[in-house]
């Protein structure tokens, strides 16, 4: 096991060397957001990882099972967990979308989906470290999108499975500052470094229509527009087979 820390200042790491000797603590140094799993999975020497966030965990056999599919489906690089949230074990509005997932099923595993819930995902190692794990500019909220694309764009499946149970709790009541403007910027640069151009312009004209006088919005926009240079350079359109896949979940939506 490993954990990560993200640049904390309070001695974080020292308190989990103390209480678990067994556990491989590895320093950041600084925040890297998401990006952080992927420094865990390169010190790990196991064909799987399982990921958690500070307030999420597996239920007991959880992982056990995760592996049984893997095993049993060589193509499989990414299973989405049912997460359950809160005391109350709500099913996280994602993982009902997930379960309704119309691009067929992983034999075996479940739906085959097209994005996930990192806190609460399994990986093969091995893949997600060659897609680039997540990327580390995107930081946090909604990160997920463009790793999946590009796993699925290599070749590999996706799939949700209700039989692996995660729970999440997270802090409850008022939203995170600042959490809108970066899944909004994320949104965009996700749409501008995968998808055809029709479609990244189409999200752009929706993101300035849909700004008003939301501040955070501008803002969003204004972040994206400065990552123009380095989305040009790192521009892969995924191919159609996985454009396609992603039309039919944004019809599904509407």
């Amino acid at each position: 096991m490993a954990v990560v820390d993200n640049g904390s200042a309070d001695r974080s790491p020292d308190a989990v060397r103390a209480a678990f000797p067994d556990v491989l603590v590895l320093e950041a140094g600084h925040n890297l957001g998401a990006a952080a799993r992927a420094v865990g999975a390169r010190a790990l020497g196991t064909d799987l990882v399982a990921f958690s966030d500070d307030d999420s965990w597996w239920a007991p056999g959880a992982l056990a099972r995760a592996a049984e599919h893997f095993a049993a489906s060589p193509r499989l690089a990414l299973l989405a967990a049912r997460i359950l949230v809160g005391d109350e074990r709500r099913l996280d509005p994602t993982c009902a979308r997930m379960a309704a997932s119309p691009l067929g099923v992983v034999e075996g595993v479940g739906p085959r989906v097209l994005g996930f819930v990192a806190c609460g995902a399994v990986v093969r190692r091995e893949p997600f470290l060659a897609a680039g794990g997540f990327h580390p500019r995107l930081q946090l909220y909604g990160e997920e999108a463009l790793l999946a694309v590009d796993l699925a764009s290599a070749g590999w499946e996706l799939a949700y499975a209700a039989d692996v149970v995660a729970h999440h709790h997270p802090t409850p009541a008022h939203p995170r500052p600042g959490r809108h403007m970066l899944e909004v910027r994320n949104r965009l640069w996700a749409t501008w470094l995968r998808r055809p151009w029709r479609r990244a312009l189409g999200e752009t004209g929706a993101a300035v229509a849909g700004a008003g006088r939301d501040r955070e919005a501008w803002r969003a926009l204004a972040e994206a527009a400065s990552g123009a240079a380095w989305v040009a350079r790192e521009r892969r359109v995924i191919p159609d087979p996985v454009e396609r896949a992603v039309r039919r979940l944004e019809a599904e939506r509407l």
